[in-house]
């Protein structure tokens, strides 16, 4: 059974964040700590929209989080968190993270994109030409990578979609290069 079909059978074929029927799609949760169905969540085009572009965010959107941030499911609770974090100059929002508890591994996941920081605070990550990269972006390779620790080589031009952003050094990057997950330093990329 496909990550996809679980999801579909695990939510019963709604948005795991707005309970909405259409234009539903599999969203892995960065960073990719676990792949399938631990480190996913099945979510509307909507809300994927505004989870990955902070500008399209409408905060009466997310009112639902009042009750999906109670899921048993590990990656909807770090989405809420996210999200509510992201929301928390509206009254309501910071209410509900107030009421959310989260294990400490799972709080580490929800924290590791820098949701919820001041700005100030953020560490901005910048490829090659000085633009800055966000959690979701594609960037392309522009040199050679050998990969450490395996005979892979990342060769020049190589696209890699959906990086996620290490919240503790703004000069690396995680992505997927073929099926292989990689740490890559930002002065080798250019956002696509």
């Amino acid at each position: 059974m496909s990550v996809l079909e679980q999801l579909l059978e695990r939510s019963e074929s709604k948005c795991e964040l707005c309970a909405s029927r259409e234009n539903l799609k599999v969203y892995e949760v960065p960073p990719i700590r676990v792949s399938g169905l631990d480190g996913s969540l099945l979510a509307c085009e909507i809300c994927i929209q505004q989870i990955e572009n902070v500008e399209f965010t409408d905060p009466n959107h997310w009112r639902c989080l009042n009750e999906s941030m109670w899921s048993e499911h590990e990656s909807v609770k770090v989405v809420a968190w996210r999200m509510l974090s992201r929301l928390k100059s509206e009254g309501w929002s910071q209410d509900l993270l107030d009421m959310m508890y989260l294990e400490d591994d799972t709080l580490q996941w929800a924290q590791a994109t820098g949701e919820g920081e001041d700005e100030s605070e953020k560490i901005v990550h910048r490829d090659v030409n000085g633009v800055v990269l966000e959690n979701g972006d594609s960037v392309v390779l522009i040199k050679d990578l050998k990969v450490k620790g395996s005979s892979m080589v990342a060769k020049q031009g190589t696209p890699v979609r959906r990086i996620s952003l290490d919240r503790e050094n703004a000069e690396f990057i995680e992505g997927k290069v073929g099926p292989t997950q990689i740490v890559i330093i930002t002065k080798y990329v250019k956002k696509i």
